[in-house]
Parts: C-alpha cells; sequence; structure tokens
C-alpha cells in the first residue's frame, strides 16, 4: 500500500515557495522521522544550521547521521531534550543559550497522538506536555534569542484534529492519568473516546498558542517574529505507528491508504519556515484537509477566540511560569 504513494509537492515547495538560509540558525523539535526529519534535512540544503531537539536514543542518534549522509554539507547539532521531562527542556534551553547569540526559526514539530491516559514525570498529561506545554517552554526560553533576529519565525504545529470542542484547562493541569481512561476499542479505532479528545485539546492549543502570541506580538509592536502555524493532512509518519502500537488505532487501517507521504505532509512547516512572503498568522496545510499542496489557509474562528487564547496562555504559564513577550 504505502509503496504506491508517491511524494507530489515538495520539489514545487522547494523551488517556488523556499529562500536561502544561509547564516540562519533553525531549531527544530522532533526530528528523528516524519515531518520533523524532512524539515531538517531541507533547511540545511538551504544553508541553515539546523539544532536538533530529541530524546536521547539509539534511533536519534542514527537519524542525525541519516541528515549528515543526506546533507554533507549540512550543519546540524543535536541537544538531548525529552519533551516529556521539565527539566530536560530547561537544561536543553541553557546549552542553546550559551552558544548562541541569536535564533532565526523555532519549528515546535514534534508530537504524540491518542497514548493512553497516564502523566509524565511532572504530573501532566503525556500529551498536552509533549506537545503543548514544552514547546511553550521552548518558546518562552528562546524568545530573547527570536528577538534578535532581523526576522524570526515561531512555526507551531496542529492536525485536522484541531476541530471540535474548545479547550479546557482541566488537560493542563496536573491531572495525567486521570482524563478520562483509554476508551473502548470501538472508540479508538473510529478517533473517538478520550483518547482523541486529548489529542485535540493539543492541536487546538497549538492553534490558540500560535495566536496568542499574534495578539500579543502586536500589542508590543513587535514586528520581527512572526508566529506561523502548519498541519501535515495525513501523512505516513511514525506518529500512526507509535499510536498503534499503544492501542490507539489499527495498525493496518484502511483509512492510511488516503495518506500522503512523510515528505508531503512537512512541506506545511517547510513552507511556513522558509517561504519570503508570509505575513504573521498564516497558515499553512493541504486545502482539501487530508491531502494536497500547502496552500494558505482560513483558520477556524474557534482557533483565535479570546477562550481558547486565554486558557492556553494560563494553562502553560501555570505550568511552566510566565512568559514575558
Amino acid at each position: 500500500m504505502t509503496s504506491q504513494i508517491r511524494t507530489e509537492h515538495l520539489e514545487t515547495v522547494i523551488n517556488n515557495h523556499a529562500q536561502d538560509l544561509t547564516n540562519k540558525f533553525v531549531v527544530i523539535t522532533g526530528t528523528t522521522s516524519g515531518t520533523g526529519y524532512v524539515c531538517a534535512r531541507e533547511v540545511a540544503k538551504k544553508g541553515a544550521t539546523v539544532i536538533l531537539l530529541n530524546r536521547g536514543s539509539e534511533r536519534s542518534k542514527k537519524s542525525h547521521q541519516q541528515l549528515i549522509d543526506s546533507v554533507p554539507s549540512g550543519k546540524f547539532i543535536a541537544i538531548e531534550c525529552d519533551l516529556q521531562d521539565l527539566n530536560s527542556v530547561r537544561n536543553a534551553m541553557q546549552i542553546i543559550k550559551s552558544k548562541y547569540q541569536v535564533i532565526d526559526v523555532l519549528v515546535n514539530n514534534a508530537g504524540v497522538m491518542a497514548l493512553k491516559d497516564q502523566a509524565t514525570i511532572d504530573g501532566y498529561d503525556v500529551q498536552m506536555q509533549t506537545n503543548c506545554i514544552s514547546h511553550f517552554l521552548i518558546t518562552k526560553e528562546l524568545f530573547p534569542l527570536l528577538k534578535k533576529s532581523d526576522e524570526a519565525r515561531i512555526v507551531n504545529h496542529t492536525s485536522m484534529a484541531r476541530l471540535g470542542s474548545p479547550l479546557e484547562m482541566k488537560y493542563f493541569e496536573k491531572k495525567g492519568g486521570n482524563l478520562g481512561g483509554n476508551g473502548t476499542e470501538e472508540e479508538n479505532q473510529n478517533f473517538q473516546g478520550p483518547r482523541w479528545e486529548r489529542y485535540h485539546q493539543t492541536k487546538l492549543a497549538n492553534c490558540a498558542f500560535t495566536y496568542g502570541l499574534k495578539k500579543k506580538l502586536k500589542e508590543k509592536g513587535i514586528k520581527n517574529i512572526i508566529p506561523l502555524l502548519a498541519h501535515p493532512g495525513l501523512s505516513l509518519t511514525n506518529l500512526q505507528v507509535t499510536t498503534a502500537a499503544d492501542g490507539g488505532m489499527e495498525s493496518n487501517s484502511g483509512f492510511m491508504a488516503q495518506a500522503q507521504t512523510a515528505e508531503d505532509g512537512a512541506t506545511g512547516i517547510i513552507r511556513a519556515t522558509m517561504d519570503p512572503n508570509v505575513k504573521p498568522g498564516d497558515f499553512f496545510g493541504p486545502v482539501e484537509g487530508w491531502k494536497g499542496f500547502p496552500d494558505l489557509l482560513t483558520p477556524e474562528e474557534h482557533l483565535y477566540n479570546d477562550s481558547n487564547i486565554q486558557i492556553n496562555w494560563e494553562g502553560c504559564e501555570n505550568a511552566v511560569g510566565k512568559f514575558e513577550i
């Protein structure tokens, strides 16, 4: 099934919507596979120094070497960063701040999907901390370095799962393992139930974070930092493998026959990272929803309403401290 899927859009995006990144510093989370790996590879081809943030593992070492092999002229720096451990995130940020004076692009790419109802070492839901709270912390800590860039970008990753119920504060609290359980097999196979609601909350939170940033930057008159949003559609990445292994979905689901490649799934964040014509709040993803070229999308109203923005901002600040814009 997967061998019949071809990459259709990556070359067009690189040729028509990407600029030179020589002397630019790009930080990307979750680069061991999938969209993050492809984004890291492509920005390195354009001359960027790429800082790779991943949990320490043989897999991360292997993917780092694969990136070096695929772009021999590329500049890749691996820094250990476990998004499920806030101390690990803070340590990684201290390393970056001690070595670099400026960051030009931050791509908050990493994510997990529909995992069991369990807490991180910090007590938060594993999905919310991995997908949102830790990225909020990274953005907060790197903000002074982003401010020093002539044109900095903060790229957040969402998905079709952004559509649904409004944000609820309980998902940002130390209630990991007590947020609805794991759902029935039928619910999980139909992308319903508590696992998928927790996932939806994280993907909506990433949108609210983007538009909260846009609002706060405008209020402060900061014009050199551009918050952006992207979604991959349905792509063949390790996200589905991990979820299936955890019991969140059927590993050989016919639904995945509709998927596009990881290369095409990465084109949204690649365009947000490199398109020379972006504006604050631009949202890139396939117009058809599940697959297709990463066009400029009109964000649904609930992605930027005041309530969702406030819940996301307060929930994340309660977890990791005040974010001074």
